[in-house]
């Protein structure tokens, strides 16, 4: 039984790792265009590099965590860069994540308003209480929500995936030539898993802390890791079986569900909108916990101020938010990407 159970526990850190990284530039598949599909026959073997980071880096993410009792990513941060350099990344950090839940909470109230015919304003409230809900719990409420939803997302983007393959022609589409440059083919697994093993460490570090028995830790980097680069091969061979027609569309994967027809399309705008909340939850609740650890607030008044905060951000837009502040974070990642491949993971 103690077996089973380290097992389950893995399963719910590898759900968690998968339900933190993917969110609305992911659903819509605009990432899985920008850092692999345009590349041609260079996706896969980008892919797999990009899968094997996120299996060693996602590990080490934990295991450093649980060896040095990580209770937020900025005790996390100091113990990589030292104190007062830990707390300046922290803190940008901070305001990077916070822009970011902005951007899903954003996506929430576009999808109400251009997929259901809702009100905007709706779909952001109804999506900040949601998140309020999960918060009360805590960790439990993270491992519970990403236990539940992303297998189907990870059916749904396989089933398409299966429904593009069975067109004649679409594998050879997986091999067609590009001219992009060998620089830019070479840094887009890094630039692609340091952006998000980056945001992905305000869950990882406390998730580490919490578990701490390594077996189960590693184990779970791995389901996580290898979860997060199937989804990303699904999205890859669907588009590339639409390519180069799909690159035009800025939401590519909408465009081929609205192409398949039916049901596929409902399912579709579920799954997006399931995709940005367990984002949302999961990064809500790793600030909370570095503003509890600083100031020492009551935890369900700081996730209640920070909902308020991306809230109000949310009335820029979701295109508008997306286009300034994601590009804000590259050199950063890169940087905490090489400290954690540096640091002693093993107690």
């Amino acid at each position: 039984m103690e077996a089973i159970g380290s097992w389950f526990r893995s399963l719910q850190i590898g759900f968690a790792f998968v339900g933190t990284v993917v969110g609305a530039g992911f659903a819509t598949g605009r990432e899985v265009m920008q850092f692999f599909t345009r590349f041609g026959h260079w996706g896969v073997p980008m892919i797999a590099v990009a899968t094997a980071l996120f299996v060693w880096l996602g590990a080490r993410t934990m295991l450093i965590s649980a060896r040095i009792g990580a209770r937020s990513y900025e005790d996390l941060n100091r113990h990589l860069f030292g104190d007062r350099w830990g707390v300046r990344i922290s803190s940008l950090m901070l305001v990077v994540l916070l822009g970011a839940n902005a951007v899903m909470l954003a996506g929430a109230g576009t999808i109400f308003s251009e997929q259901l015919g809702m009100n905007y304003q709706l779909g952001l409230l109804v999506t900040a209480v949601g998140c309020f809900i999960f918060l009360r719990r805590g960790m439990s409420g993270i491992l519970a929500i990403n236990t539940a939803v992303v297998p189907l997302m990870t059916a749904f983007g396989l089933y398409i995936a299966y429904r593009m393959l069975s067109d004649p022609g679409s594998l050879e589409r997986l091999a067609w030539r590009t001219d992009a440059s060998p620089l830019g083919v070479g840094l887009s697994p890094f630039l692609y898993a340091a952006y998000n093993l980056t945001m992905a460490q305000a869950v990882l570090a406390p998730l580490g802390s919490a578990v701490r028995d390594p077996r189960t830790i590693r184990r779970g980097a791995a389901i996580g890791g290898l979860g997060i680069g199937l989804m990303l091969l699904a999205g890859h061979v669907s588009m590339s079986a639409r390519m180069p027609d799909i690159a035009r569309y800025e939401i590519p994967i909408g465009g081929i569900a609205q192409e398949i027809g039916g049901w596929i399309h409902s399912v579709y705008v579920l799954i997006v909108f399931l995709e940005i909340f367990t984002t949302l939850v999961s990064d809500q609740y790793g600030i909370a916990l570095q503003l509890q650890a600083r100031f020492h607030w009551p935890q369900p008044a700081v996730s209640a101020a920070l909902l308020v905060v991306c809230f109000a951000a949310g009335q820029f837009g979701f295109g508008t938010l997306l286009s300034v502040l994601y590009p804000l974070f590259g050199v950063l990642c890169l940087g905490w990407m090489f400290q954690v491949g540096n640091a002693r993971a093993s107690p």
